[in-house]
């Protein structure tokens, strides 16, 4: 059985380059990608993904907001990504 992955990223490149890495994978597969938050509680009622990638950064709704109020509907892991560092 393969691990149905949804990657949420405001970035094309970040999603395309996080679709590739996941796909390679014998165990995974990307079940869809999705630019913001919007798109993407669509796309986690619908597919309804066994793991989550979820930029801290994204439109309209902040990335631990949408992470808080996914927990709360819907719990699924989720594994925090950020091109972000602090100093």
């Amino acid at each position: 059985m393969s691990i149905g992955v949804l990657v949420i990223d405001d970035s094309a490149l970040v999603r395309s380059l996080l679709s590739e890495i996941i796909n390679q994978q014998a165990s995974m597969h990307v079940v869809g990608v999705a630019q913001d938050a919007f798109v993407a509680k669509e796309m986690v009622n619908s597919l309804c993904p066994d793991v989550i990638t979820l930029d801290i950064e994204i439109p309209k709704v902040n990335g631990l907001t949408f992470l808080d109020r996914l927990m709360k509907a819907r719990s699924t892991p989720v594994l925090m990504i950020s091109t972000l560092t602090g100093q």
